[in-house]
């Protein structure tokens, strides 16, 4: 049963370690120690999609192309993804978590918040639970995980990523309110690189700086998210772990294995790629309101164009026909592009699992058997 007290809850973030690289070096042990990266020829238009650490010591990254990934480390091991490999590998992992809680809300193969306030071990401590799921990790698959521990979501996700790779990094609701206070702005969920530059312009670098900002005045400065940057300064974060989480939007997207600046292929593309998220659609019994094309262009500038329906669909024909529209609103035909996408969101979801009104609560200060 879902825990009623928001206030005192013991969630674990567990994130594993350079996931789909640890896989192919577990699986392929003449690429132990080395630098691999999972993801398209460097020869071609690939994308890295993971790198192992040893990669990552040479500053490659994830999305990053592979191109430019053979150029910071030439002897690096490229290797094709396996994705029904990975996707067992985590059913095996997700496995292990459902044995210590029903409470599990993966945010993809390789990440998952599990809320263990209430478990089935019966053990109080969200630590020595977190412990155990890293040593069965180990021992069931061979792959190393890190995990972090907190009273919500926010400060267990930013305590998984502390001690990297293999790290287990507990914040209690004790030392939550210094911690907060001393982290780097960069690191607070939501603060991308823009507003990190934006917000250190204002005199704002650290947690404390943030806590000192009225709700109004980051309101005026950062719109909506003005709210979310009030509540996470002072460690308010309500949500709660959702094992079935809402679908935001459905959508396919294709990058091409050459430049593509004829129109009429790009339109005619367009259309099976409106048949394909339909037909995604139907099969989960979903419709949208809002559908939203992406272009990639060659230089890899990227532009996203949305049209807001006044009724749900998911129909062939009408994403078809929007995403045309939309298609005349970019540079496509013009400038060569090298990806095309459509999502719809907006979705006709059930309502249950909607983050429910943040109240701000204090920092507890009990730290006994966490």
């Amino acid at each position: 049963m879902e825990n009623s007290d928001n206030s005192f809850r013991k969630i674990i973030h567990v994130d594993m370690d350079a996931f789909f690289a640890s896989v192919e070096q577990r699986d392929f042990p003449e690429y132990k120690n080395k630098p691999v990266v999972v993801g398209g020829s460097p020869q071609g238009r690939g994308v890295v999609a993971a790198a192992s650490y040893e990669a990552r010591k040479f500053g490659i990254h994830s999305a990053m192309p592979a191109s430019r990934a053979v150029k910071l480390c030439p002897r690096a091991i490229f290797v094709k993804p396996r994705f029904e490999v990975y996707k067992e590998v985590s059913e095996q992992i997700r496995a292990i978590f459902f044995s210590y809680t029903d409470l599990v809300e993966p945010l993809s193969l390789d990440e998952a918040y599990l809320d263990v306030t209430e478990n089935h071990t019966g053990n109080p401590s969200a630590t020595l639970i977190a412990k155990e799921i890293k040593e069965r990790i180990k021992k069931e698959t061979g792959l190393t995980a890190s995990a972090g521990v907190a009273a919500n979501k926010f400060l267990a996700k930013i305590a998984s990523d502390l001690e990297k790779p293999n790290g287990l990094s507990v914040i209690t609701p004790k030392k939550a309110e210094q911690f907060i206070e001393q982290l780097d702005i960069g690191k607070f969920h939501g603060v991308g690189k823009k507003t990190k530059l934006k917000m250190e312009s204002l005199g704002i670098r650290t947690g404390a700086d943030l806590k000192r900002w009225e709700e109004l005045d980051l309101v005026k400065q950062f719109r909506k998210s003005g709210h979310h940057y009030y509540r996470i300064a002072r460690g308010i974060d309500l949500r709660r772990v959702k094992p079935n989480r809402i679908r935001k939007s459905i959508g396919k997207e294709r990058t091409f294995s050459d430049d593509v600046s004829d129109l009429e292929w790009i339109v005619e593309f367009l259309n099976q790629l409106a048949e394909k998220v339909s037909t995604s659609m139907k099969k989960l019994e979903a419709m949208g309101k809002t559908i939203t094309l992406k272009v990639r262009y060659k230089d890899f500038e990227t532009v996203t164009r949305s049209q807001t329906l006044t009724h749900y669909t998911n129909s062939q024909e009408e994403l078809a026909t929007v995403s045309r529209r939309l298609l005349h609103e970019t540079e496509a035909g013009i400038r060569e592009i090298r990806l095309l996408g459509i999502s719809v969101s907006t979705l006709n979801l059930s309502e249950e699992g909607v983050i429910g009104e943040q109240l701000e609560i204090p920092f507890k200060k009990d730290d006994s058997r966490y």
